[in-house]
């Protein structure tokens, strides 16, 4: 098959790790594979970028399910090409039962250019979607906390009326 990407990696992450493996084609057209695994805080994606560029890796791919893909996202777009893929696209065949296998099958697949980005809106974009949905929580979070205030304040209105015998208790 027709190799797209000389340096490209395959990213399989989950919430705590994040498997990698590097394939760079060699000069004489073998292909070494280096997989490596990272820890999912600032300090470790940060080293998984700078093992990337330093063995001048141009394009990942990584597939995730969940919200995990967006710190290690963030850490990679600025530097190099960055391709979220969707996890049904990848997983199509059967029997890759490891994350290492994960990794490889998500490289191999980029190399020979077989995988379609998924959409990721531009970062000010984010920031704005962001920002609309924290506010959304807020204001959501001020009408449980006025409707609980409520609730306790005239709860204790009965109860003092029913003391007074105003009420029936």
């Amino acid at each position: 098959m027709h190799v797209v990407y000389e340096r490209c990696c395959g990213l399989d992450v989950h919430k705590k790790i994040v498997v990698a493996c590097l394939i760079i084609v060699l000069a004489n057209g073998q292909r070494q594979k280096e997989i490596r695994t990272f820890g999912t805080t600032t300090r470790e994606l940060l080293a998984l970028l700078e093992w990337l560029k330093a063995a001048q890796c141009t394009h990942v791919a990584m597939e995730s399910t969940g919200v995990y893909w967006k710190p290690i996202f963030n850490i990679l777009e600025g530097d190099l090409t960055v391709l979220l893929v969707n996890a049904q696209h990848v997983k199509a065949l059967p029997g890759r039962k490891t994350d290492v296998k994960d990794a490889e099958w998500i490289a191999d697949l980029l190399q020979h250019g077989l995988l379609r980005a998924s959409f990721i809106p531009p970062a000010p974009q984010r920031e704005l979607r962001e920002l609309t949905r924290y506010r959304s929580s807020l204001v959501a979070d001020r009408a449980r906390t006025i409707n609980r205030l409520q609730k306790v304040s005239s709860e204790k209105v009965c109860s003092r009326s029913a003391q007074r015998g105003n009420y029936p208790a």
